[in-house]
């Protein structure tokens, strides 16, 4: 009888054995909490620091998130600009310091994101990931001045005890500059002591050779899902499923955590088609807005690889979106409400 009694008892401790084994993270891997974020974006010297941006700030931490990505802006004229300045409507280090200590003293974390941009279209591109230049020379010129951008926010950063600093976003036809790169990200790990990350975008992080620097892999995930005319969640859902075994495989070979550092989606009927694209025209439809919010988490949410979503974007306006509005903003529309079911899920 007890020797029935063993036999029961090591083949329940077995099964629970290969339950967990199947359950749990690879040997070896470090589960992270999951980062429940919102990109919290202006483009004014002021905005941050204002009441109005104060109780905005106050309704995004309402939503169940616990990281906020605060997106700062500097300009260069052209694409083959050497040059990058400050703007009128760059957010002031006055004004990012009063944000960041708002953020955290709502129970936010806080990743600090500077952007780049192009102030005057040509006949080529205004989209910072085409920047670039015919010679070494120029070159080596611009990243010494995108040295000195972007160790002032580390600095400050480091100074405002920000969580996660991004080192550069969307900068394409830079990256291939690995050299260039290790030498910043030297001196960004010299000037704080944070974690760090890159934001690549959905169709260059393969390209990139200098993940192995850095906490995380960042991955801006405008990825198109379908093309159907009113596609269904189930159809949206379709086509997370490539994206969704490229990423898993993509962290395996790199053993790097991912952090979507900015998705999203506009109201208006081809989202998900070309989820980037922010000329909008025709009629504002929330509701499809939705339906890619609930296709992303129901198939990408819990994904163990998946260390964090940022979703783009919330205003420094507690009244912006609406059901009127095109724009990415899912404040006060439905897509909102499904933001808040899973990002208070325990």
């Amino acid at each position: 009888m007890q020797i029935q009694k063993n036999i029961i008892l090591n083949i329940i401790l077995l099964a629970l054995f290969l339950f967990l084994s199947r359950t749990s993270p690879a040997s070896g891997e470090k589960t992270l909490p999951i980062q429940k974020g919102i990109c919290y974006a202006a483009w004014d010297k002021d905005s941050y620091s204002t009441p109005r941006s104060d109780t905005s700030l106050k309704k995004l931490s309402e939503t169940g998130a616990n990281y906020v990505s605060i997106i700062v802006t500097q300009y260069q004229d052209r694409r083959d600009s050497v040059e990058i300045k400050l703007s009128e409507i760059t957010p002031s280090d006055t004004s990012l310091r009063h944000v960041t200590d708002k953020a955290h003293g709502l129970g936010l974390k806080v990743m600090l994101k500077p952007h780049i941009d192009i102030l005057k279209k040509d006949s080529l591109s205004c989209y910072r990931g085409d920047i670039t230049f015919k010679s070494e020379e120029e070159w080596a010129k611009w990243f010494n001045e995108y040295q000195k951008f972007i160790l002032h926010y580390a600095t400050l950063a480091e100074s405002a005890k920000v969580e996660i600093f991004c080192i550069g976003t969307e900068l394409n036809s830079t990256t291939g500059k690995t050299g260039q790169w290790k030498k910043i990200i030297k001196a960004i790990r010299n000037a704080y002591s944070g974690k760090l990350v890159y934001a690549s975008n959905w169709d260059s992080y393969k390209t990139i050779a200098f993940w192995d620097e850095l906490d995380f892999i960042g991955i801006d995930a405008y990825f198109p899902l379908t093309n159907k005319p009113e596609p269904s969640i189930s159809e949206i859902k379709l086509g997370w499923e490539k994206w969704k075994a490229e990423l898993r495989d993509w962290h395996n070979n790199t053993k790097k955590p991912i952090i979507i550092t900015e998705i999203g989606y506009p109201c208006v009927t081809y989202a998900p088609a070309t989820p980037w694209e922010c000329n909008f025209s025709g009629n504002a439809e929330p509701e499809i807005q939705a339906k890619c919010y609930e296709a992303f988490f129901d198939t990408m949410w819990g994904c163990p690889w998946l260390s964090g979503v940022y979703w783009w974007r919330w205003d420094t306006n507690s009244y912006a979106g609406g059901k009127h509005n095109r724009d990415f903003s899912p404040q006060n529309k439905p897509a909102q409400k499904i933001l808040e079911k899973y990002y208070k899920e325990p």
